[in-house]
């Protein structure tokens, strides 16, 4: 009866109190590659945990040592990291896509004494990451070689008994994507993630009956808080996705009830749905009084998607055009910001309050307020700890106050609802001496449902200019020069002629993470999208053409 004596203050506590109230209920369900799916019960998962934290207490590292969890989200991530815990020590997870330098880096960082790895597809290089005398040991499914501990080596311990951390000590380590350089090892306390997720469950209204679908990498701060960190403490169950190629299908056999993605997946399911129905089509039937409403649950179904009551975007802003499309299904998507120094607990969407152009309203315990450029400044409870080994970045970002300056450049109207303008870092000076805040101007693209992206750059050009690159749904190329015409002269009537676009560059080279252009987290990394055209920003501004079209040939060739 130990973990029901008193209420829990840790994550790991909130296990230990699931565990022993519902022990056989179903926690986690993980799909295999021939297609079956393999669940396991609340003890089984503690069972388990307890057998890896044993292997991790024998290797006598020093308490509060870093264990790296280098793998793809699976129910043995969550099983990894209660292991970790378990034994006394701090998670450090890796992104699965990081490649070998940054894997070294991490590492070094955050002087890594042990990792869990998963399954990998670029395994072969990232083991090239990792120094010799970090202790490795593999997850089912992991890789199989000389120098790794099997899973099945593990489970042959003697299960141990937990190492209760108290609600102060550092949780995990979480590591930010680096979009403007060098990744922060960002420290987060038991409490505050605790606090975070248990304002969550009160937000979403959560209970154990609920399910979520967990998709996104969980060492990116959202899926690690929504997912893991709710369900430790609300007792909803897990289901996982095998691999992108089979999204649809673990979807419509998890059937969430509470779903939370990114932007591109919330695109991805749109354009799933527009290769099974003509879009003109659909739009059509979703106008019919009776048939509408039928034809959404039926859209909705097809996608997995037809018992989620509370959907949630976050990681970057979700297209208006997107968020209307669910809607008119019958699915109201909000959207969320945080970010990781704040366990990504900061402001929520309301369904029953809807804002156009607007992300919501400050969680509960958050204080909120704009310095004098407009950046953002966000204070709760749920705040990192600071950044491991840097107290000078630490400094720059938490004031005396209290308060985490975010970076972001926002608007708060009168009833609290906040509006995020651009990043601070963001704002270049064109060589007229004009600053310019480029977000805005590449929502106002984005709002045309032919451009799937956009980057405005200008630091010291007469003007400003964008780089986009089109939908997969692009039209022929006249008639998306015609409508990209269209666009371009619609945002510039809205803009002052200080921040009137010179020219549109249709750019044809996919920004993607092996081009260098994304985070881990598909954050786009502005500093690459400008180096690589840098050269040409002034030819294009003087061509005398206001859409221009940038081939990969032509980059190849240069």
């Amino acid at each position: 009866m130990g973990a029901l004596a008193r209420q829990p203050a840790t994550a790991l506590e909130a296990f230990l109190r699931q565990e022993t109230l519902r022990p056989s209920s179903t926690y986690l369900i993980q799909p295999l590659p021939d297609g079956s799916v393999q669940a396991f019960s609340w003890a089984e998962v503690g069972d388990q945990a307890r057998r890896a934290a044993a292997y991790l207490v024998g290797l006598q590292l020093p308490p509060g040592s870093c264990i790296g969890l280098l793998a793809r989200n699976c129910a043995h991530w969550i099983i990894a990291d209660l292991a970790i815990w378990m034994a006394g020590h701090v998670s450090a997870p890796l992104h699965p896509n990081l490649p070998a330098d940054a894997i070294a880096q991490v590492a070094r960082h955050a002087e890594l004494q042990a990792i869990f790895i998963g399954h990998l597809e670029g395994w072969s290089a990232q083991r090239l990451g990792l120094p010799a005398e970090v202790h490795r040991l593999a997850l089912p499914q992991g890789p199989e070689e000389p120098g790794l501990v099997s899973w099945s080596q593990l489970q042959q311990q003697a299960p141990a008994e937990p190492i209760m951390p108290s609600a102060d000590q550092l949780a995990t380590i979480i590591y930010t994507s680096g979009t403007t350089g060098v990744p922060k090892g960002v420290m987060l306390s038991f409490s505050s993630m605790f606090l975070a997720a248990t304002n969550f469950l009160r937000l979403f209204t959560i209970s154990v009956d609920d399910r979520m679908l967990c998709y996104q990498s969980l060492s990116h701060i959202g899926e690690r808080q929504f997912v893991e960190m709710t369900s430790l403490l609300g007792g909803q169950q897990v289901h996982f996705v095998e691999r992108a190629a089979t999204f649809l299908r673990d979807t419509r056999r998890a059937r969430p009830t509470l779903f939370f993605a990114a932007p591109r997946i919330w695109q991805d399911c749109m354009d799933a749905s527009q290769q099974r129905w003509s879009p003109r089509w659909l739009a059509l039937r979703l106008r019919l009084p009776l048939l509408g409403p039928h034809q959404g649950r039926r859209v909705l179904a097809y996608l997995g998607l037809d018992q989620v009551r509370y959907a949630v975007s976050g990681a970057a802003r979700l297209k208006p055009a997107l968020q209307d499309w669910f809607a008119g299904l019958g699915l109201q998507v909000v959207e969320a910001y945080g970010m990781t120094e704040n366990c990504g607990y900061s402001h929520l969407g309301r369904p029953s309050r809807p804002r156009p152009g607007y992300i919501g309203l400050p969680n509960p315990g958050v204080e909120c307020r704009l310095d004098e450029q407009g950046q953002i400044l966000v204070r709760s409870k749920a705040l990192m700890m600071g950044y491991h080994k840097d107290p000078a970045r630490t400094a720059e970002v938490l004031d005396e106050a209290g308060f985490l300056h975010t970076g972001d450049v926002g608007e708060i109207d009168q009833e609290g609802f906040l509006r995020l303008t651009g990043r601070v870092k963001d704002i270049f000076k064109t060589s007229r001496g004009r600053y310019v805040v480029p977000a805005p101007i590449e929502q106002q693209l984005m709002d045309d449902a032919l451009i799937e992206e956009a980057c405005v750059v200008g630091q010291d050009l007469p003007q400003p200019l964008a780089l986009v690159r089109l939908s997969s749904q692009a039209l022929d190329k006249l008639a998306a020069q015609r409508q990209l015409q269209a666009a371009l002269e619609a945002v510039n009537l809205a803009l002052p002629s200080t921040e009137r676009l010179g020219c549109l560059v249709v750019v044809e080279q996919a920004w993607d993470i092996a081009g260098g252009f994304r985070t881990p987290t598909l954050k786009l990394r502005r500093n690459v999208v400008e180096a690589t055209y840098h050269d040409r920003f002034h030819y294009w501004l003087v061509s005398g053409q206001s859409v221009l079209w940038h081939s990969d040939s032509e980059e190849s060739s240069t």
